[in-house]
């Protein structure tokens, strides 16, 4: 179904996102947005939503089973604004978003839904999930220049880190189960990053509530949701694989110039599994088991 802006989508697809969970995919541009909607549509979400240009192409396949919103997505913020219209007008469902070329993964989601790992998180008093976005990138850029590539992906073993959140209102102590975690393209290239946009964690679900406001940083309004885990033991993260911060940086005249490469020696294959994500440590399973 196709949407004629975001006002239209909301009105039209009321129905759609009373249930959930949701799946909110902006497109930045043309690459990989049919693998993207056809992945988080086989992980099990309830409807996705492809807010895009009315430029951009969708296969037949996809087409049929995602509702597409045209949308600016080069207006500043476009995305923050669009989920903070989503939260408002589905109380209770859970959401998720993500950007085009990226690709979400949980513990077990090669035979559990996302529906049963909300489920389940849910169940643990939570209405949030942490999840790490990992960079992806091609291993040849002469041969893949926009670092794209889905059979010859690379990511980093290792690398990452994650530092106290300090808390503005309490310089003595930082906030409480809150941590921003670096890694990644973003910490080895980090000259051509700026320092707002340099954390790789992002809560990407959460459960819509009145009053909740996605900031434009990928942190809310109610500090409970930008939490890790809860006070009493650890829960359940999730992990964005995500060719998002690759493209980026190719596509900045600045950094294209100097990088011709992206890989290193802790550069390993990305095998599209959950379990290499588990064994890495990007991702934690907590008490489901």
């Amino acid at each position: 179904m196709r949407h004629d802006g975001l006002k239209a989508f909301l009105r039209g697809a009321r129905g759609a996102l009373e249930g959930g969970p949701v799946a909110l995919v902006f497109a930045e541009d043309g690459v990989e947005i049919d693998t993207t909607l056809r992945h988080h549509r086989q992980t099990g979400f309830a409807t996705v939503a492809a807010f895009m240009s009315p430029h951009f192409d969708l296969a037949p396949d996809v087409a049929e089973v995602v509702h597409r919103v045209d949308y600016d997505m080069t207006v500043e913020n476009a995305a923050i604004h669009a989920v903070n219209a989503v939260i408002a007008a589905a109380p209770g469902t859970w959401l998720y978003y993500c950007y085009n070329a990226e690709y979400l993964f949980y513990p077990y989601c090669e035979t559990r839904t996302v529906s049963e790992l909300l489920a389940f998180h849910a169940e643990e008093r939570r209405d949030a999930m942490l999840t790490y976005v990992i960079d992806l990138y091609a291993d040849d850029l002469a041969r893949h220049p926009d670092a794209v590539s889905l059979d010859r992906a690379c990511l980093d073993r290792a690398g990452y880190y994650a530092l106290a959140r300090p808390d503005p209102s309490n310089h003595n102590h930082p906030k409480e189960r809150q941590l921003d975690f670096f890694g990644g393209l973003r910490w080895r290239f980090e000259e051509h990053v700026p320092p707002d946009r340099r954390k790789i964690d992002r809560i990407a679900l959460f459960r819509a509530r009145p009053g909740l406001r996605l900031r434009p940083d990928h942190t809310f309004s109610d500090e409970e949701y930008n939490t890790y885990a809860c006070p009493w033991h650890n829960n359940l993260t999730a992990a964005i694989a995500s060719f998002r911060t690759a493209k980026a940086l190719r596509r900045n005249p600045g950094s294209a110039c100097d990088i011709h490469s992206f890989t290193w020696h802790n550069s390993a294959p990305f095998e599209w599994h959950s379990r290499q994500l588990l064994d890495l440590g990007l991702m934690e399973p907590g008490q489901w088991f």
